[in-house]
């Protein structure tokens, strides 16, 4: 089920447009969840009489596809994103796995969101937990904590993961990566077509702090990722930094040095990745709603 029928008034155009092209592409080149921060989320939901997610930024649902696979229990989910298009991936991927669990896709801001209504026989629904994965950085935090706080259940948890990006890692080839994106599209990094990225004015456990999810275990799992050159060629087309759109006639000569470069710093075709994906996982404090 998808609604409303058209998006919610408000929706920043520019936003809505920024990973459209992206989208069919999106869920084969984007790494999924390290297991160890899917069984965290699970573990969140363990007790609860049903649980249901909130996902916030779904892009092509790789959270609830996760916890989905994971036999996390999920009775409901609803699904939130900008685009269309990546709702239309989520569902292609959700649909094969959902079982008895019922899914709702919603095209909106995140902090538009409102719930369509409570589940059937469940005066009292909401969200048991709320997740924003490598998206929060796109919404307007408080306003999404504020609406978080609004129709979340007593109990409920809300995760916020992120893991940084090809363009904020610091090895020597991804630096060089970025380099060559700089001189095709300036020093400042790309946010879609019609803009430049701005970092945040608060970091997310100030925004936490202020909201009523005072209660914040941070949690932090390191990941090795190994890539191809073209695997990388594949991520970048994904991304609001380095997509295709952004070079127009340029992209085909920008990939063939871009893939010239990669090969050159690859060790026996492989390009390796150290980070760390984190988990803020919020509750209110004790006693609170």
């Amino acid at each position: 089920m998808t609604y409303p029928d058209g998006p919610f008034p408000g929706l920043p155009p520019k936003q809505e447009a920024m990973f459209e092209a992206a989208a069919s592409t999106y869920a084969r080149h984007r790494p999924g969840l390290p297991d160890a921060a899917v069984r965290l989320l699970a573990d969140a939901l363990r007790g609860r009489r049903s649980s249901v997610l909130l996902d916030l930024g779904t892009g092509t649902g790789q959270v609830p596809f996760e916890l989905l696979s994971a036999g996390a229990g999920l009775t409901h989910i609803e699904a939130v994103d900008i685009s269309p298009q990546m709702l239309h991936q989520a569902e292609q991927a959700l649909n094969p796995v959902l079982g008895h669990c019922t899914l709702t896709l919603v095209q909106a801001a995140a902090d538009a969101y409102e719930p369509l209504a409570t589940l059937p026989g469940e005066p009292d629904s909401g969200p048991d937990l709320i997740t924003c994965c490598r998206s929060y950085h796109w919404m307007n935090g408080p306003a999404v904590l504020e609406m978080a706080n609004r129709v979340a259940t007593p109990g409920a948890a809300v995760a916020i993961m992120s893991d940084g990006s090809l363009w904020t890692h610091g090895a020597d080839w991804t630096r060089a990566l970025r380099e060559l994106i700089q001189l095709n599209l300036g020093q400042e990094r790309r946010a879609g077509a019609r803009g430049s990225y701005s970092e945040p004015r608060r970091s997310y456990e100030e925004d936490l702090a202020a909201s009523a999810f005072k209660d914040v275990t941070e949690h932090l799992f390191p990941v090795t990722r190994i890539w191809t050159p073209r695997e990388v060629l594949g991520y970048l087309r994904t991304t609001s930094f380095a997509g295709a759109g952004l070079f127009a006639e340029r992209h085909q000569a920008f990939e063939d040095e871009a893939l010239d470069l990669l090969h050159a710093h690859a060790v026996d075709g492989s390009l390796v990745e150290e980070t760390t994906f984190r988990v803020l996982l919020a509750r209110r404090p004790e006693g609170a709603r």
